[in-house]
């Protein structure tokens, strides 16, 4: 029998506006990424020093769940919560920086740093080590959203067992083009989870 799950939180970031369940939380003109999330975790009140040691896309994918997270989650208890994530770029902007700094033999500098988020499911490993999460997840590569994947996969997760809720997320960031919808997937709630609602809320 399968369980009616809702989705009853979801962030979006976009175009220096960063948005929870709806309602604008932060809205800037005129500015830079590095600006807008310095200001946009400040509107959250995040206090997390790691944070901004981060790559772009970690702080991106970070942030918009610590918006959701900050206010449904236990750190005194253990969270059974699972991570899908997916975007289209995967690491590429911070490997094309990687890449600037190993290219110019006159000025061969390769940063640790910079070569540790040269993976994409590497903010996904950030929000557990914040969330305390030692659960099921994973970082997809598709050309573009796909709500019906995100939607299945969800639900066999929390159908089987593996867990109790689902944070998933499409976090996109390439040349200061980027994007974040994150929501997450539980029992509580009032808004239906399927492939409909995903896409509409992600076009929304």
């Amino acid at each position: 029998m399968t369980t009616n799950y809702h989705i009853s939180n979801y962030c979006k970031i976009e175009n220096n506006s960063l948005q929870v369940n709806g309602t604008t939380v932060l809205e800037m003109k005129d500015v830079l990424f590095p600006e807008f999330i310095k200001n946009a975790s400040k509107a959250i009140e995040l206090e997390y020093p790691k944070f901004f040691k981060m790559d772009n896309l970690s702080k991106l994918a970070f942030l918009g769940a610590e918006a959701i997270l900050k206010n449904n989650i236990n750190l005194d208890i253990e969270n059974n919560i699972a991570l899908v994530f997916a975007n289209k770029a995967s690491s590429l902007d911070t490997d094309v920086k990687y890449q600037e700094s190993i290219s110019d033999k006159e000025n061969y500098f390769p940063s640790p740093a910079v070569f540790v988020y040269t993976l994409p499911n590497i903010c996904v490993g950030e929000i557990s080590i914040k969330n305390q999460l030692k659960t099921e997840n994973a970082f997809f590569v598709f050309d573009d959203f796909k709500a019906e994947f995100m939607s299945d996969y969800t639900s066999y997760l929390l159908e089987s067992g593996k867990a109790e809720k689902v944070l998933c997320g499409w976090v996109e960031f390439y040349k200061n083009d980027y994007k974040a919808f994150v929501y997450l997937v539980e029992k509580s709630g009032t808004t239906a989870h399927n492939k409909e609602v995903i896409q509409t809320l992600y076009n929304k």
